[in-house]
């Protein structure tokens, strides 16, 4: 990863050595970073896609049911920027809802058009808006351009999830002191990170983070599934990585997040039929 983000962890590195956290315990901790762009609305860096705008579909592309979100430039979103093997051009196209699915069902999609492909403006339908709270909603979604700046992500999570419910007690192996570290982060991030409403790449999080919460997707994706009684065999939770995360701000759903997930190995392949949605609100 760039030196220059990893430096600009000191301030959680002083902070973590200044409780009495063991410095090995820190520094493999601070091994664990994560490049990601985070997505601002002002600025006068260059453009790398927008929220809302028209919805350009190919001809043969199905109607989506969630509204689109955020259109983004592949090309605007390196490797080295994001950590994550995004195709090198064309546009990715981001859809979703903040509101609670049934049976792990996902809260929204991803769309890929390479660059080139012939595309129409289709007017949206929308059909996840049923009623005047979910209209109400919608039309709230913002509407501005995104820049991106590089920042820098350590972990939110310090637990395993366990078969039992009720006990999420395992720590993070190799990291005794994780849930320390996470509270140190916590308290240090604001003044390291960049300030924005959608990231792409790093770590995910919302405001109860215990556990992973691409994890907890994956499992969700995995119960969706089987629940549609669908044979073709899933990636393991672990192998599964945050692609975009929507910091929600919308009046009737204050402090709530959207998490785009995908398995790593659908990257390099541009394959984005897998990514799951997931929506997380503590109201």
């Amino acid at each position: 990863m760039n030196p220059d983000l990893v430096n600009r962890l000191a301030p959680f590195r002083a902070e973590a050595l200044g409780r009495g956290i063991p410095a090995e315990d820190v520094e493999r901790w601070i091994a664990t970073a994560r490049p990601s762009a985070t997505l601002v609305t002002g600025g006068d860096g260059p453009v790398a896609g927008r929220f809302g705008g028209p919805l350009l579909l190919p001809a043969d592309a199905p109607d989506p049911w969630f509204p689109l979100l955020a259109t983004l430039d592949c090309a605007a979103l390196p490797e080295e920027t994001t950590g994550l093997q995004l195709p090198l051009e064309g546009r990715l196209l981001l859809f979703g809802f903040p509101e609670m699915t049934y049976y792990g069902g996902s809260a929204g999609e991803v769309v890929y058009i390479p660059e080139g492909t012939p595309v129409e403006e289709r007017s949206p339908k929308n059909q996840c808006v049923y009623d005047d709270a979910t209209l109400a909603l919608c039309e709230q979604f913002p509407q501005e351009e995104l820049r991106p700046a590089p920042d820098v992500s350590l972990p939110h999570h310090f637990l395993l999830p366990t078969a039992d419910l009720f006990d999420e007690s395992v720590t993070l192996p190799g990291h005794p002191r994780a849930g320390d570290l996470v509270e140190t982060w916590e308290e240090t991030c604001g003044d390291i990170v960049v300030d924005g409403p959608l990231h792409i790449g790093g770590y995910a999080s919302h405001e109860c983070t215990e556990t992973d919460p691409v994890t907890d997707a994956a499992a969700d994706a995995e119960e969706a599934h089987r629940h549609r009684s669908d044979t073709a065999e899933l990636p393991a939770p672990d192998e599964w990585t945050l692609l975009a995360q929507w910091d929600i701000g919308l009046t009737g759903r204050e402090g709530s997040t959207l998490h785009w997930v995908i398995p790593r190995q659908d990257l390099p392949a541009h394959r984005f039929d897998r990514a799951h949605v997931s929506f997380f609100w503590n109201p």
